[in-house]
């Protein structure tokens, strides 16, 4: 089940992107539930320097996988990001903007709302 859909603003939270499909529910929106352990949902507009470091650290956005209907991610694409690893850009220098009107409270578990609006892109 989806929690509620507000952003970290405490408004309704917005499409983060359709193209690419992102999401843990592949809805476009970084919506949030019990089933995603990730706590994806800060929406990122990548970075080059954002995606060698998730590359890097294991988890490659970069690299087409057909085989699961996965393009792959470049640079100026829109993406669901798990909370955590997020902070960890932001920790070593490498996060993205982020857009908090498409960013689910949830990460403010995770991520405090300053350093949020460090990175927004829509504000």
């Amino acid at each position: 089940m989806i929690e509620a859909s507000l952003n970290v603003l405490g408004e309704e939270l917005q499409p983060c992107s359709h193209s690419p499909l992102t999401g843990f529910y592949r809805n476009g929106c970084c919506d949030t539930g019990p089933e995603d352990r990730g706590v994806h949902t800060v929406c990122a507009i990548l970075t080059d320097e954002f995606l060698a470091m998730s590359k890097y650290l294991g988890n490659d956005l970069s690299t087409p996988r057909p085989e699961f209907g996965f393009a792959g991610l470049k640079a100026g694409d829109r993406w669901c990001l798990c909370a955590g690893r997020f902070l960890q850009a932001h920790e070593e220098g490498a996060a993205p903007q982020v857009r908090l009107a498409s960013t689910h409270q949830r990460t403010l578990d995770i991520v405090p709302l300053d350093v949020l609006r460090q990175y927004a892109q829509d504000t």
